[in-house]
């Protein structure tokens, strides 16, 4: 990092900068992080219905089913602004802040790397990159020159590399060869480091082989288990040596079970107390209180551990007491009596959340193909919950060793930037979904229905035929002058699909070949064919395209926005 990041919560140490974002009543940028929530608390409840406040918008692209460049997203007043223009502001807004590093080269000298929840679909992926050109990181002329690297992968390189005394093994017992486990570091030399790491102005990424990583043989497996804000994310990685790649055994799987579960269920809580109406009611009439009650709760949340005995109070704000009296006409208390809730335990709020993790954990390392797990690297920002970590342990310490690395907010920052130095380091990928294109065959009687029947020119042709995506397929343009042809891409999450109407087979995109002037190409120099190329390793899937008859290259494109 180049420069001390702004603002942070009294209380919370080394906290991330939130999601949160403010445009003014014109829809221009105003501020981001800290500064946003803050200056947004301080409006005028009248003024704040005009601005624009936007938070933890990130997991709202994953949970739109159906993304497009004009998806919407609801400021906290219920204002609407196009989710482009809303992620283009955050990125531009990371950009300036990024180039004001005196260190950096020339600005078009710089390869950007976007991390990403691996469970989001290529749909998602493309958004990114496309509020990206919009923010003017990169131009879509050099788009090598951003990366979008999976956070899981990133955890997991970065992971590898740290030596031991920067790693706090969760589990107790000794590890294999007899050797004493290594102990959770001094708490005060700890704070020290952590004090000095987050005032430091950049950081090393070691290069030199780590003691963990000569623990580790060729062919260990081991999970990481990606802990963020909105999302759990799994990728199970197999070591490959000498080079050190890493081969993904298993696709990434995941699903909407981060940090905001607790968030929710607090939430539900209050709704339980006070009245859905109630909330919904505060929320929009008094967001900036609202955001001041969520700034008490995230401090709280952030320190509750299983070992402790004295209660966390959480307060609530003068307005909220105040609004409540006049919207009911009766005080809190009353609310509270009426409820019956007495005290809540910290543990009942993030049970929900713990419990859906730990099953996903526990059905992953019930696969035949991940069996034999040495390591469970427990990152992102929710691992540093020392109530997720204790449940993580307890459920998963007597089959392997549960390792939080000790910056565990860091991890997949870091991890990023190693990716970009060499993009290479992952050298598999599994591929979540069957990509393929509908297609004549030969109709032969018996093996395919009546109704799949096509009759051209004189032969029995079977329609929507689900032909897998290799690599490699060729295409001949329908007519001899054809300047473009677009080819409807499939997807399905089985790989035994028949037909394009199969059930679970869905669209999901297009490519698009530009083929340009045929040129001396007339009906005696036969038909053209262009062939076409997919690849799937990297963490987008990219086409490109070649006409075999003059050996150049045609324009291609991939989309997956515009369905």
């Amino acid at each position: 990092l180049c420069r001390k990041w702004e603002g942070g919560d009294p209380g919370v140490a080394n906290q991330k900068t939130p999601t949160s974002l403010l445009l003014t009543p014109e829809g221009t940028f105003h501020s981001f992080g800290y500064t946003a929530r803050d200056y947004y608390h301080d409006l005028d409840p009248e003024e704040a219905r005009d601005w624009f406040y936007f938070e933890k918008f990130k997991m709202k692209i994953h949970s739109t089913s159906d993304l497009t460049m004009k998806t919407e997203l609801e400021a906290v007043n219920g204002k609407k602004m196009p989710a482009l223009e809303v992620f283009a502001h955050a990125l531009r807004f990371f950009k300036q802040h990024a180039v004001q590093c005196p260190s950096l080269p020339e600005r078009d000298a710089i390869r950007w790397v976007l991390t990403v929840p691996a469970i989001w679909k290529q749909p998602a992926k493309q958004f990114m990159r496309e509020a990206a050109y919009k923010a003017g990181l990169v131009s879509p002329e050099t788009p090598e020159q951003l990366l979008i690297a999976l956070e899981p992968e990133a955890a997991s390189i970065y992971c590898r590399k740290l030596r031991l005394h920067q790693l706090i093994e969760l589990s107790c017992r000794a590890p294999a060869g007899g050797a004493e486990p290594p102990h959770p570091i001094d708490s005060s030399f700890r704070r020290e480091q952590l004090r000095r790491s987050r005032h430091s102005r950049t950081f090393l990424v070691e290069s030199g082989v780590g003691e963990l990583w000569s623990e580790m043989q060729a062919g260990d497996r081991y999970i990481v288990a990606d802990c963020g804000g909105g999302t759990v994310d799994l990728t199970v990685h197999q070591i490959e040596k000498p080079q050190g790649t890493l081969k993904e055994l298993y696709k990434a799987s995941g699903g909407p079970y981060g940090a905001v579960g607790v968030d929710l269920a607090f939430e539900k809580l209050l709704c339980h107390i006070f009245g859905d109406d109630f909330i919904a009611t505060f929320k929009a009439k008094r967001p900036a209180a609202w955001v001041d009650l969520t700034i008490a709760f995230e401090a709280r949340k952030r320190a509750a551990a299983p070992s402790r005995s004295s209660p966390l109070n959480i307060s609530l704000p003068f307005s909220f007491i105040d609004f409540y009296r006049k919207h009911r006409g009766h005080n809190v208390e009353t609310a509270l009596r009426k409820s019956n809730v007495n005290l809540v335990k910290w543990s009942e709020l993030f049970q929900p959340t713990i419990t859906h993790i730990i099953q996903h954990i526990d059905t992953l390392l019930k696969k035949p193909e991940v069996q034999g797990i040495k390591f469970l690297f427990l990152v992102g920002g929710f691992a540093e919950s020392a109530m997720l970590q204790r449940a993580v342990q307890a459920a998963f310490g007597h089959c392997c060793r549960v390792i939080v690395p000790q910056d565990v907010g860091l991890t997949i920052l870091k991890g990023a930037v190693l990716f970009g130095l060499d993009p290479g380091v992952v050298r598999v990928r599994r591929s979540p979904l069957t990509y393929g294109v509908g297609v004549l065959n030969k109709f032969v009687e018996g093996k395919h229905p009546r109704e799949k029947l096509l009759v051209k020119e004189g032969k029995n042709w079977c329609t929507d035929i689900f032909e897998k995506f290799v690599v490699q397929r060729s295409y001949c343009p329908a007519r001899p002058g054809q300047r473009r042809t677009i080819i409807n891409i499939y997807c399905c999450d089985r790989d035994d699909v028949v037909y394009i109407t199969d059930p679970g087979v869905r669209k999901c995109g297009t490519i698009s070949l530009e083929l340009g002037d045929a040129g001396d190409a007339g009906p005696a120099r036969g038909r053209r064919e262009i062939r076409a190329s997919m690849q799937f390793g990297d963490t987008e899937i990219k086409v490109t395209a070649l006409d075999t008859r003059t050996a150049r290259s045609v324009r291609a494109t991939i989309d997956f926005l515009s369905n």
